[in-house]
């Protein structure tokens, strides 16, 4: 089953936007022969630009495949993936390298921070070894939503896990990206640590126009989201607009998860 492209629910601008990326008809298949595992079968689906998704699914579904290959991380096998107006399907190391440096954001459940940096440096690493010099203003910006202006000259092992990982969504941010792609980002911390993370991600898209696509297991992290796509056997089966925990909950327990 596939899936085609709709925007957030209540009528947003972002709703008659073109999509932020788009993949069509996309598998990825890994081995061969009798050992050929379908991880992604012929999915097709827009993300909305100036919105927050999230990808669901249970385990072996297929979600962190499609997110790694929404942002060049991984080739497919077939279709054909679009970010903006670039087709990265087809493109070579050195212009995915390209298309990840300058026009996409990352966010791991590992916080991926240099310890000997402080938070500012850290933050401001990707565009120093990139060679492009901050916008101070879109930083200043950016550390206000993300809540850092009192721990920039803190060092990682200062600061606690929740405070670690937003200043790994302010590095994402601070090189404007067209979409940040975010794995699990809340993997790693407890409830209230996880949702001072999902709060800046969601104000990062209500407040600076942001695209995140995100994958998760977690309904609670889901329903900050404008909208939760489902995949299981590496098809999307089903979507969500305007979810809620308890909804999630409902539709990953008619799926198996």
């Amino acid at each position: 089953m596939t899936s085609t492209f709709t925007g957030p629910a209540g009528g947003s601008p972002a709703a008659a936007a073109p999509p932020a990326v788009v993949a069509a008809e996309v598998s990825k298949v890994y081995g061969a022969g009798d050992a050929a595992v379908h991880a992604l079968r012929g999915v097709s689906v827009g993300f909305a630009r100036g919105a927050f998704t999230a990808i669901m699914g249970p385990s072996g579904s297929g979600k962190s495949t499609l997110m790694h290959c929404l942002a060049g991380l991984d080739t497919v096998s077939g279709g054909r993936i679009t970010l903006g107006d670039a087709e990265i399907t087809g493109m070579n190391d050195r212009q995915l390298t390209m298309l990840r440096r300058e026009r996409v954001g990352f966010v791991f459940q590992a916080f991926n921070l240099l310890p000997t940096l402080t938070a500012e440096q850290n933050i401001l690493l990707p565009m120093d070894l990139a060679g492009r010099k901050p916008d101070r203003q879109w930083f200043d910006q950016v550390v206000d939503v993300v809540g850092l202006r009192d721990r920039l000259s803190h060092r990682p092992n200062e600061l606690s896990g929740g405070q670690q990982q937003r200043v790994a969504c302010a590095r994402a941010l601070v090189a404007r990206p067209e979409v940040i792609f975010a794995d699990e980002p809340t993997g790693n911390l407890d409830s209230r640590a996880g949702a001072e993370v999902l709060e800046f991600l969601r104000s990062s898209v209500r407040e600076m126009g942001q695209t995140i696509v995100m994958v998760t297991h977690d309904p609670v992290a889901a329903s900050y989201a404008d909208r939760v796509v489902f995949l299981r056997d590496g098809e999307i089966v089903s979507e969500i607009h305007g979810p809620t925990p308890e909804t999630v909950l409902d539709r990953l327990k008619n799926l198996g998860a």
